[in-house]
């Protein structure tokens, strides 16, 4: 898939779907379906507009080109979502990028899609915009929730990762350079490796997950430890099961399958092991069944 950032677009005609895609979950996948060319915005529009407000993103830049390209999508055209950016008016938006750099044919959005300055475009002025041929897609219900962006940081928050996955389409996943922890994994017979959580982006609930690791599985916990005196605070520490090697700031992808169980205080460390080998039998389990 081709990358691109206004204005370095060369215009032709285009499917153009247009959205935030926080996520690309299912109901981000419906407006993206048979469209050729993505538009969306870095950073996060709301970073610009209402700093403070802007949510914990599900996905980073890479993640959401990486999901876009898995579904097809020829070319990603990035906006640089900047505060001189912000004060395009709706119409402009229309005539300068959607029509005139990007000569889109054809544009599909959520119907809940703003933008412009104050967010005053909305379908409607896409609809009666007779240069292209407008497809407004339904907000998507499962189980009688509407799936949103806000809704699935939620459930993970929650822990609830299982139905997160489910939402999305594909596992949760978070992704970064392998750090040094406090080495007492390895001591207790089950080394990680650890991961600091991301300013800005969406970290599950404390607890122990079942994960695959860059494709192995990983039982992985996400809290700050409190068996033991430790001043690093969230950590995300996973243990590759049988796997070995030196992996230190190498880039690691956690995807949470399935939470297992919360984080807490064992009464000793033997306990602490035993549970957690009962967390590798879990997890292996989990990725088992999900083949």
């Amino acid at each position: 898939m081709k990358v691109t950032r206004l204005p370095d677009v060369e215009r032709r005609p285009r499917h153009l779907a247009v959205g935030t895609f926080d996520g690309v979950h299912l109901g981000h996948r419906e407006v993206v379906a048979s469209n050729d060319t993505v538009l969306t915005f870095d950073p996060h529009p709301l970073t610009v507009v209402a700093p403070g407000r802007e949510p914990q993103l599900l996905t980073t830049f890479e993640r959401k080109a990486e999901l876009l390209a898995g579904l097809g999508v020829e070319e990603l055209v990035v906006v640089p979502f900047t505060a001189e950016w912000s004060r395009h008016s709706a119409q402009s938006f229309l005539d300068e990028v959607i029509v005139g750099a990007l000569g889109a044919t054809h544009v599909s959005v959520g119907e809940n899609f703003r933008f412009g300055h104050a967010a005053a475009g909305d379908a409607d002025l896409l609809r009666h915009d007779h240069r292209f041929e407008t497809r407004v897609v339904p907000l998507l219900e499962v189980d009688g929730e509407i799936v949103s962006s806000s809704h699935i940081r939620g459930l993970i928050l929650g822990g609830a990762v299982e139905y997160a996955d489910r939402l999305l389409g594909a596992p949760f996943q978070h992704a970064g350079p392998v750090v040094h922890g406090d080495k007492r994994g390895r001591d207790l017979g089950f080394p990680t490796a650890n991961l600091l959580p991301h300013d800005g982006f969406i970290v599950p609930g404390h607890g122990v997950y079942a994960c695959l690791a860059n494709g192995v599985p990983a039982a992985v916990n996400v809290g700050v430890r409190p068996m033991f005196e430790s001043a690093r605070g969230l950590l995300i520490e996973a243990h590759l099961i049988d796997w070995k090697g030196d992996i230190y700031g190498e880039e690691l992808k956690v995807d949470f399958l399935k939470r297992l169980r919360g984080e807490r205080r064992f009464p000793s460390v033997d306990d602490l092991v035993e549970q957690m080998a009962r967390d590798v039998t879990a997890t292996l389990a989990t990725v088992s069944n999900r083949q």
